[in-house]
């Protein structure tokens, strides 16, 4: 029985992405940061208890790699006349885009699993609250489809690979690094970068996930997540909205 359209969209999104150069990015990267950053840092003396803090951030930076999954698949399948073909099938514009949203949650779900089971191998410890996990992985799938929002819109209105890249680069620098993935947030940072800080969902969904994989979710965390519900259903309007406007090729 042939898979319904949908389903064949998002088969092909994730077999395109799991060779092994994209694997190392989406999966190496952050398990590199986790192992290297996790134990470097404890060098100084702090054991385990900085690997404990900084594996729940690397789960989280988990839903900024899966959304550029869609934002480089629709720039890539725009510029090489994928998606003009695709179209011309049995395929519609709001298919191709679920597809890539779907297909973004899942690479969010799958990272994050790979840094849990990482993180056990490391820590020796896992969350033991259904409810934690609740939280840990609806987090990141609403990261997932925030982030995926993001480089789509990203993608729908750049027409230059270099671009593209830049932006996208640029981008994931940023929400890193100015979040709370690696380290709390100081009271002793200058103002712009507390505001930046403050202002980046990678922070709410950070603070979330460490919040329930600890075992101290508060009601910060919770409002929050509130909030970032709030960003991403924006995001994913004005990525409906440009993707929709947008030419299928740039040919």
């Amino acid at each position: 029985m042939p898979l319904p359209n949908l389903l064949r969209l998002v088969y092909r999104n994730i077999k395109v992405n799991t060779d092994p150069g994209s694997l190392i990015i989406l999966i190496g990267l952050p398990g590199m940061y986790l192992v290297f950053f996790g134990y470097g840092f404890s060098a100084g003396g702090s054991g385990t208890v900085y690997l404990a803090f900084l594996t729940p951030g690397i789960m989280s930076f988990q839903s900024v790699m899966a959304g550029t999954v869609g934002g480089s698949m629709l720039w890539a399948d725009r510029r090489w006349g994928m998606l003009a073909q695709l179209l011309s099938g049995p395929f519609t514009r709001l298919q191709y885009l679920l597809g890539i949203l779907l297909t973004s949650m899942l690479f969010g779900l799958g990272g994050a699993a790979v840094m849990l089971a990482v993180a056990f191998s490391l820590l020796h410890s896992l969350p033991t609250d259904p409810v934690a996990y609740g939280v840990i992985f609806g987090s990141i799938v609403v990261g997932s489809i925030f982030f995926g929002s993001l480089m789509l819109l990203i993608s729908a209105l750049v027409k230059s690979n270099t671009a593209y890249n830049s932006i996208q680069i640029l981008m994931i620098f940023i929400v890193n690094f100015a979040s709370t993935v690696f380290y709390p947030l100081s009271a002793g940072l200058p103002v712009v970068l507390k505001a930046l800080f403050n202002a980046n969902p990678l922070t709410y969904i950070a603070d979330a996930v460490r919040g329930a994989y600890q075992g101290h979710l508060t009601a910060l965390d919770v409002y929050q997540l509130l909030i970032l519900g709030a960003e991403t259903a924006i995001a994913l309007f004005l990525a409906i909205r440009s993707y929709m406007r947008s030419d299928v090729s740039y040919e």
